[in-house]
């Protein structure tokens, strides 16, 4: 559904690989634990590299599978996110726990297991740029969008916590990213938006989604949308 990012993109970067069963966007910072012998080995090679900036791997989501066990056992998706690691703590029994920093999307072309963790060939990708033409449009979908979360919001604070305390962005990137990663939906849904090709588009398919959440808490109001089949964060 995406296209490669254009002039000036990075094409064939070659950085480990950790795949998870979760979909993950840029801007997050999330936390793993990281106990597999082949990731604990990857981390190992991570840490050695003199420059924290360039301590990078790449992660997708897994479609069908496990995080643990033979690679065999899973199917990954192909777009996902290239992180680096914020922050790291190793415990006496040699796994990690570690912060990690959602960077930028990638493109997964090849996966190398030969090694003691796998590697992928992952290429660069970016939002396409939305027209000047298009910006009152773009204006309109970013104040629907903040609305229909917004009543969101309203509605879930009812039944438990607010999904992002704190005001929402006003920049449509970084508010389709935020809102995408708060957003009350399913992993092919959250693969989707990640996938979604510009800012704006990724705003008005979660509209669509948010709307839909909010007419199920209204039709359940005993059991919140956000109970239903969701899939949550893992944290390997």
């Amino acid at each position: 559904m995406d296209e490669t990012a254009g002039q000036g993109a990075e094409l064939g970067l070659r950085l480990p690989l950790f795949p998870l069963g979760s979909v993950l966007f840029p801007g997050m910072v999330i936390p793993l634990r990281v106990f597999e012998p082949r990731y604990r080995a990857m981390m190992t090679h991570l840490l050695a590299i003199d420059s924290p900036p360039q301590r990078l791997f790449a992660s997708v989501a897994i479609r069908e599978g496990y995080e643990v066990g033979d690679h065999g056992q899973q199917e990954l998706y192909r777009v996902g996110c290239r992180l680096q690691v914020s922050e790291v703590s190793q415990r006496s029994d040699g796994s990690f726990d570690i912060l990690a920093t959602c960077r930028d999307r990638i493109r997964l072309r090849e996966i190398d297991t030969a090694g003691q963790f796998p590697m992928g060939v992952v290429d660069l990708i970016s939002d396409q740029v939305v027209p000047l033409h298009a910006t009152a449009a773009a204006g309109q979908t970013v104040a629907e969008a903040v609305s229909r979360f917004t009543a969101y919001r309203r509605k879930l604070r009812e039944v438990r916590g607010d999904p992002m305390p704190g005001p929402l962005p006003q920049d449509p990137e970084f508010l389709a990213w935020e809102l995408a990663a708060a957003a009350p939906v399913t992993l092919p849904e959250r693969q989707e938006l990640l996938e979604t090709t510009d800012s704006i588009a990724r705003l008005r398919l979660i509209t669509e989604l948010v709307t839909r959440e909010t007419a199920i808490m209204s039709a359940l109001p005993s059991l919140p949308a956000t109970d239903l089949a969701r899939t949550a964060w893992s944290p390997n």
